[in-house]
């Protein structure tokens, strides 16, 4: 089946169950006017993640990697009035693009950008209330110290949420690229983490061919 297809299918569910806006929309071409990287989750996705948030009612949620702000605002909206978004990310630059997109969407005071390498601000958040729900989505080479920083921030019950795991199918490929490596380091570490539950789902559709990992914090 073809990528083309994928994104047909995707286009028709949501088009049919609206996940994108005017406030969305416009976080994407700000990214793109700005020249970042097209790498934000895709529409459904945005949206999942924000029924996921919603399901277990966060009120706080942790992200690591913040792009342009377009799951940001997903993840805003999901916490509703009085939540709030820590999302951590390592360019000034993006992180202006940012900050602009979330304030027109009307939600900055539901966001906390911290700027800097993550691995440096994570530990800064060791001494704050625990999070409901964290979304892992930086450079792949780190996400094993990403979700173990995320464990420890984590109440019981917390959902973690990595994405970009499958990288195409070339997870089951160790030594293909760092990403992989990366992301091979965090499936060990959560293999033998016994304070956590978790799958992996793949997908397929804008995003072509990759997947999302799932984990709930048991204890």
């Amino acid at each position: 089946m073809s990528d083309a297809r994928w994104t047909e299918v995707d286009a028709y569910f949501t088009g049919r169950l609206g996940a994108d806006d005017a406030a969305l929309e416009a976080a994407l071409a700000a990214s793109d006017a700005a020249g970042l990287p097209k790498i934000a989750v895709s529409a459904a996705h945005g949206k999942w993640l924000s029924l996921m948030a919603q399901a277990i009612g966060a009120r706080r949620i942790l992200e690591v990697g913040t792009l342009g702000g377009y799951s940001a605002i997903w993840l805003a909206r999901a916490v509703g009035p009085g939540g709030k978004v820590v999302t951590l990310e390592i360019d000034p630059k993006h992180a202006q693009v940012a900050a602009d997109s979330i304030a027109k969407a009307g939600l900055a005071d539901r966001v906390d950008i911290r700027v800097g390498p993550a691995i440096n601000s994570l530990p800064q958040l060791a001494s704050e209330p625990a999070f409901d729900f964290s979304f892992i989505d930086a450079d792949k080479e780190s996400n094993a110290d990403y979700f173990a920083w995320a464990l420890k921030l984590s109440r019981p019950g917390a959902l973690i949420i990595v994405d970009n795991v499958v990288r195409e199918g070339k997870v089951v490929e160790p030594g293909s690229s760092s990403q992989v490596d990366g992301v091979r380091r965090m499936i060990d570490l959560i293999a033998n983490e016994p304070r956590v539950s978790a799958t992996v789902v793949q997908t397929v559709g804008v995003k072509k061919y990759d997947g999302m990992l799932v984990a709930r914090v048991t204890t």
